[in-house]
């Protein structure tokens, strides 16, 4: 029986070959195979005949388990109909882009550390600013909290006239009691301050002679100083107005800063330096297994390495794992770049392979314990439960104590 049922299969399989290439060659061409490129039939794509220059096989991705049986072979969507592609010629597809493979050799690690690129400044970074030279553009009036140097050289010893006067916030100057006390010389130039001090001093000098010279203007105190980035990239200067300043490197911002005050100061100079760096970071993500994850940002001096940001956290927590990467940031469309890290041979052997320097924008996620994350959801899941039967059985007692007083006076006893 089983001989007879075999016989027949082949029989079966025989004439459906010969009915095969019967149709073949009376359609005037030898059988045409799926797969490949073989004989003069040519290739055909599930869903009909592409044309091989037609748009769809332009940006049409490639099917991995087609590509398995041919790697000429290209998997597009129905509506891409067209006609058959040549023999011998392969699709045109544009697959996604990955991330090239980076060799961990040249990566910057504890004993390879490379220096940051110059400092870009962002929000809220904090800059120190020092005036070298602030000179007022002439014609310069004298304002509340200007400093003058004034020389007299009639003065008597007793009272001297040789040193410098800050003028008050009401705009007056004071010469002291010696010389008829305070004098209004805001809005004044310094020629016309000294015309003013010489009449001054006729009633108290035979041969009143007196210089007057600006010796600090007020707009130093606007300019010197610590001076926050706002959110909108800018420093204030007080009444100079404002600056923009981010993404600038500190000679950068020099030169933006003097070329500001050159509208109100003669050949302004001064010096820019940082006083607080706030706008860079990098992340330290421990996974707690369930529980939540910490996200902790740690400002980037561009000095430490894995080991240091571990240190800065406290060290793992007791439901971590030893199993650690970097997520290094990328541009869109690139990839993942991500660093294994070796925590064992890090802390145990003290290896250098892995402790590798953190940059600006990494994440250093630290896993959690599969064990305790299991732990965790069992208990989350039967918490109700139990508090469900605990429910339960308070009111079942209650109920019983109720029915039953005896309960309570033997419990008494």
């Amino acid at each position: 029986m089983f001989r007879r049922f075999r016989r027949m299969r082949l029989l079966v399989l025989v004439a459906w070959a010969a009915g095969t290439a019967a149709g073949c060659q009376s359609a005037g061409g030898p059988p045409r195979p799926l797969f490949g490129g073989g004989g003069g039939g040519g290739m055909v794509a599930p869903g009909g005949p592409v044309a091989v220059n037609s748009p769809v096989t332009q940006t049409a991705a490639v099917d991995e388990r087609a590509a398995d049986h041919d790697p000429g072979f290209g998997v597009v969507p129905a509506a891409g109909v067209g006609t058959i592609i040549p023999p011998g010629t392969q699709p045109h597809f544009n697959p996604a882009q990955k991330a090239e493979p980076v060799d961990s050799q040249v990566l910057p690690k504890e004993l390879n550390k490379v220096t940051m690129p110059p400092y870009v400044v962002e929000a809220p970074d904090i800059l120190v600013l020092n005036a070298q030279r602030l000179v007022p553009l002439p014609p310069y009036f004298v304002q509340p909290l200007d400093v003058l140097y004034l020389f007299a050289p009639d003065a008597p010893e007793k009272a001297p006239i040789n040193r410098l006067y800050q003028v008050d916030p009401d705009g007056t100057l004071d010469l002291g009691p010696n010389y008829g006390g305070a004098l209004r010389v805001m809005d004044l130039n310094t020629q016309d301050i000294e015309k003013l001090l010489s009449a001054r001093l006729k009633s108290f000098l035979k041969n009143p002679t007196i210089s007057v010279s600006l010796a600090q203007s007020k707009g130093i105190q606007t300019i010197q100083g610590q001076h926050i980035v706002r959110p909108d990239g800018t420093v204030s200067l007080g009444f100079y107005g404002s600056v923009y300043v981010a993404g600038m490197t500190l000679p950068q911002i020099k030169a933006a800063i003097e070329l500001h005050l050159s509208r109100f100061l003669y050949k302004p100079e001064i010096s820019v330096d940082m006083f607080a760096y706030n706008s860079k970071y990098y992340y330290v993500i421990t996974d707690f297994a369930g529980s939540g994850e910490q996200v902790v940002r740690i400002p980037s001096t561009g000095n430490e390495t894995v080991l240091d940001a571990i240190s800065f956290i406290g060290g793992l927590s007791a439901v971590s794992t030893k199993r650690l990467w970097i997520a290094r940031p990328a541009p869109a469309g690139v990839g993942d770049q991500i660093l294994p890290v070796d925590w064992k041979g890090i802390t145990r052997r003290a290896s250098t392979g892995t402790n590798y320097q953190l940059l600006p924008g990494d994440r250093l996620f630290v896993m959690g314990s599969p064990a305790a994350k299991v732990d965790n959801a069992m208990a989350r899941t039967l918490a109700p439960v139990n508090r469900a039967f605990g429910a339960i059985l308070l009111g079942t007692t209650t109920v019983q104590t109720i029915q039953n007083p005896s309960i309570l006076s033997g419990v008494g006893r």
